[in-house]
């Protein structure tokens, strides 16, 4: 496990500790990476592959898998009452996050993301395999319940706008893209298609906190130290509500991971609609530029 003086350290696991627990019956392992075909080329020994798009996803609209939905995914994975799912994946977990979230938010306890994700398996070294995992079905059902407090909607985000203009609200939104993306001088990543079925600029009144920043360079999430200066220094303070967003949804996740499960804040939801919904909404507030 990991230290670093947070709020819930047993919400990740060191590379170190998971090569000596990879043979641990009571572990499953699953790579959610932003490329999907990374995981044929090779992953962790024994772990599975999540495609984003296609496993965490509703088959019709636009809406992530329902309870139904996670439980058979779990039992594909031969997911038992005694398992702890272990997610990463690649550019420092953004999608491990994203269905660190969804686990979450669909009532699924036992779930750990990787400190460091794929970037610092592979910067130490360690051992990869192409061998496809298919393990035997098992009969797990989900039994907590949901956790709608983790998520934002378009509406909410929408009766909120004018409160996150206010200096001193009790609720602050959070943009984690890159400052490019906050400015309305791109509508993706670089590395990404520029969907234009949006109009630029961000949510007015959000405050950009780029999501890479709560990371290390070898992809480990920064000491509770550090991440408490980062966000407090902008006003991100853990008294009140935050609702983070990003284009989908992914970067968001990274960044509710880090003030949840790390922080220790009470009160954080991701609008997974992100910018891909609401710079599409007719008559929306937009701002561009700082």
């Amino acid at each position: 496990m990991t230290g670093n003086g947070y709020a819930h350290p047993e919400a990740l696991v060191g590379t170190e500790w998971l090569a000596h627990h990879l043979d641990d019956g009571t572990l499953r392992v699953v790579e959610v990476d932003e490329d999907t075909a990374a995981y044929a080329r090779g992953h962790l020994p024994g772990a599975i592959g999540w495609d984003w798009t296609a496993d965490l996803h509703s088959p019709v609209g636009r809406d992530y898998a329902d309870r139904a939905g996670v439980e058979h995914l779990l039992r594909a994975a031969g997911v038992e009452d005694d398992t702890t799912v272990v997610l990463y994946g690649g550019n420092d977990n953004w999608f491990a996050a994203y269905a660190y979230w969804l686990l979450r938010l669909r009532g699924y306890g036992p779930v750990r993301l990787l400190d460091g994700g794929r970037k610092k398996w592979e910067l130490e070294g360690r051992e990869l395999t192409e061998e496809v995992m298919d393990y035997q079905h098992s009969a797990y059902r989900l039994t907590g319940p949901e956790h709608p407090e983790v998520r934002a909607l378009r509406d909410e985000v929408l009766a909120k706008a004018e409160v996150f203009a206010k200096p001193g609200a009790d609720a602050v939104l959070v943009d984690v893209r890159s400052p490019a993306e906050y400015r309305g001088e791109a509508l993706a990543p670089p590395h990404l298609p520029q969907e234009q079925a949006q109009v630029p600029g961000h949510i007015p009144g959000a405050v950009n906190i780029p999501w890479s920043r709560a990371a290390n360079e070898d992809g480990t999430f920064r000491s509770a130290e550090e991440l408490r200066a980062l966000y407090g220094g902008e006003g991100v303070e853990p008294e009140r509500e935050v609702i983070a967003y990003c284009r989908i949804g992914e970067r968001s996740a990274h960044t509710w991971f880090a003030l949840t499960e790390l922080l220790g804040y009470p009160h954080v939801k991701n609008y997974d609609g992100s910018w891909t919904e609401y710079g599409s909404l007719v008559r929306a507030p937009v701002a561009l530029g700082a």
